[in-house]
C-alpha cells in the first residue's frame, strides 16, 4: 500500500473540526431552517459541479433503475434530516442536539436487524442501552430548563433516525459507484427536495444579511465538503471503526466551540449525559468490529 503524504490521523483530527463548525455556523445563521439546508448543499452541488462534469458524468449511463430510486430515497431523507437537525438547534442548545445526532449507529444497527435480519450480540443491546440512558440524561435535565428544550432534543433524535435510513439506502448504491458520483447525485436530489420545500413552506430564497451567505457557504466548504471528504479519503489508510470512533468527538468540538464562540452554557446533565452516549456508542462501535473481525477469521479459516 502506498504511503500517505498526509498522516491520515492527522487528516480525520482536521474532519472532526471541520464537521464540528455545522451546528456554530447553523446556530449564528438568522436564516430558517430549509434555507440554511438548501443552500448548504446548493453550494455544495455547485463547488463539485465541476469536477463531476469533467470526471464522472460517464458514469450516469451506468446507473441501474433501482440505484437511482435508492439514491432519491437516500437524497429526500438527507433533506428532511437536516431541516429537523437544523430546526432542533432553534430550541435546544449545540451540545444536547448534537450528542443526540450521534445516535445514529444505533439506529442503523436496528434498521439493519429490521431489514436484513442480523443478529444482535448482547454487547450490542448492553451498550445501546447504556447509549439511550445517557439520551435520558440530557432530555431530563432540558426538560428542567424548558419544554422547548425537550422538544428540541426530539427533534434531534428524528433526525438521527432519518439519517440513518439515507445511509442504509446509500450503502448498497455506493458499493456499485464511485464517492464523487454518488455524493454529487444525492446531495442534487437533497438539494431540489429541499427548494420545493422552501417554495411549499413560503420561506423565502434571498433578502438575508451578508453573514448568513457567508454561513451558507462556510457550511457547504467546511462540514460537508472537508470534513466528509478527509473521512473518505482516510478509510484508505485507517479502518470505518478508528473512523466511527473520532467521528463521536464531534459533539465534543461542537459543545466547546459554542462555549467559546457562542457563551452557551453547559449544564451539567449535558456533560454526564453525553459522556454515557459516547460510552454507549463505543463499546457498541468495539464489539461490531470483533464480531465483523471474528467473521473474517472464520471466513479465513474455510
Amino acid at each position: 500500500m502506498e504511503t500517505p503524504k498526509v498522516n491520515p490521523y492527522l487528516a480525520v483530527a482536521i474532519g472532526v473540526v471541520a464537521v464540528s463548525t455545522s451546528a456554530i455556523l447553523v446556530k449564528v445563521s438568522s436564516a430558517p431552517s430549509g434555507v440554511i439546508a438548501f443552500y448548504r448543499l446548493f453550494f455544495s452541488v455547485l463547488i463539485m459541479l465541476p469536477v463531476f462534469l469533467i470526471k464522472y458524468v460517464s458514469e450516469l449511463r451506468l446507473i441501474t433503475k433501482q440505484d437511482w430510486v435508492f439514491s432519491g430515497i437516500s437524497g429526500v431523507f438527507l433533506a428532511f434530516h437536516f431541516i429537523l437537525w437544523f430546526e432542533s438547534l432553534n430550541y435546544t442548545s449545540v451540545a444536547s442536539s448534537t450528542v443526540l445526532v450521534t445516535l445514529q449507529p444505533l439506529f442503523a444497527f436496528a434498521g439493519v436487524y429490521i431489514f436484513f435480519k442480523e443478529k444482535i450480540s448482547a454487547k450490542a443491546i448492553i451498550s445501546g442501552i447504556i447509549a439511550i440512558s445517557g439520551s435520558v440524561i440530557i432530555s431530563w435535565g432540558d426538560f428542567k430548563i424548558s419544554g422547548s428544550a425537550l422538544f428540541g432534543d426530539f427533534l434531534a433524535i428524528a433526525a438521527c433516525a432519518l439519517v440513518t435510513v439515507y445511509l442504509l439506502f446509500g450503502q448498497t448504491v455506493r458499493k456499485r459507484m464511485s464517492l464523487i458520483t454518488y455524493t454529487f447525485i444525492v446531495y442534487a436530489i437533497s438539494t431540489i427536495t429541499l427548494f420545493f420545500y422552501v417554495l411549499a413552506v413560503g420561506d423565502s430564497f434571498f433578502h438575508y444579511e451578508t453573514s448568513d451567505w457567508v454561513y451558507f457557504v462556510l457550511l457547504a466548504l467546511f462540514p460537508t465538503l472537508l470534513g466528509h471528504t478527509l473521512f473518505n479519503w482516510s478509510i484508505k489508510w485507517l479502518s470505518a471503526s478508528i473512523i466511527s470512533m473520532a467521528i463521536l468527538f464531534e459533539p465534543v468540538g461542537a459543545t466547546a466551540l459554542a462555549y467559546y464562540l457562542l457563551e452557551e452554557n453547559v449544564i451539567w446533565t449535558q456533560v454526564a449525559g453525553g459522556l454515557v452516549v459516547i460510552a454507549g456508542i463505543t463499546l457498541f462501535l468495539v464489539d461490531e468490529r470483533n464480531m465483523k473481525m471474528k467473521k473474517r477469521a472464520e471466513i479465513n479459516s474455510i
